[in-house]
């Protein structure tokens, strides 16, 4: 049974709409260990459009299970990183223009930036995992820079839009895992997934962790919103 790792950048994604000070992501990610999170995921973007720097630094002391932060390939992010010291850093890849993540690293690609990135965490005794897509040329050349897991994106499975396509796209993240598994890396999935898609994936038996956000932030909305409602409620209407 995989652990399940809350991605909580959307509550700063609706803080930041406001540019105020509520919602509080470190709220969230206190609720979030209540309801049973094995992991705290955040994503330190280089545009700060969501989580920002005092976000992280609070949740490091707070935080009392897995602390994984997903980041660019960026050197000054990194540097944050190496004095935050997160349990696990994610690599991924980051687009100024995209509204979220479009796709996996080019780990192939980019294999001298990724690897030195990925050497200066490890060697400060931080778990590093790449955000890939389903490829096992990807996974191989992941488990040639000694990382310790990847991240495959699940994306175009959670998008497909016919029983086959999904088929297909499930039978692509097996594959990639296998591999992965007898590289000795650690699976992750994520991405895309919500409350109708996660449980095929959750069944695969090779994958250590999936890490989910967006979904749960929305259910969240919808399942609380009257409760919010009735409080606010309750709060005008006592006398004057």
């Amino acid at each position: 049974m995989p652990l399940l790792g809350v991605n909580i950048d959307h509550i700063a994604t609706i803080r930041e709409a406001r540019q105020t000070n509520e919602p509080d992501p470190v709220w969230a990610a206190m609720l979030a260990e209540l309801g049973g999170a094995d992991g705290i995921t955040l994503h330190l973007r280089e545009d700060r459009r969501h989580i920002q720097d005092r976000d992280l630094r609070v949740m490091r002391e707070t935080v009392q299970v897995k602390m994984n932060l997903e980041m660019a390939v960026e050197p000054s992010i990194i540097d944050i990183a190496l004095d935050v010291k997160p349990d696990q850093v994610t690599l991924v890849p980051e687009k100024r223009e995209e509204v979220t993540t479009e796709g996996g690293l080019d780990v192939l690609g980019n294999r001298s930036a990724v690897g030195a990135a990925a050497e200066r965490l490890m060697n400060a005794g931080i778990e590093v995992s790449l955000f890939i897509d389903p490829d096992v040329n990807q996974v191989e050349a992941a488990d040639q820079l000694g990382v310790d897991a990847v991240e495959l994106h699940t994306g175009r499975y959670a998008d497909a839009e016919t029983s086959d396509e999904e088929d297909d796209e499930f039978d692509q993240l097996l594959e990639a895992g296998r591999y992965a598994v007898q590289r000795q890396l650690l699976v992750h999935m994520g991405h895309g997934l919500n409350y109708r898609n996660t449980r095929r994936i959750a069944q695969i038996g090779h994958i250590s962790e999936l890490n989910i956000g967006h979904s749960i932030v929305s259910r969240a909305v919808m399942i609380g919103f009257e409760r919010a409602v009735r409080e606010m409620k309750d709060l005008v209407s006592i006398p004057g």
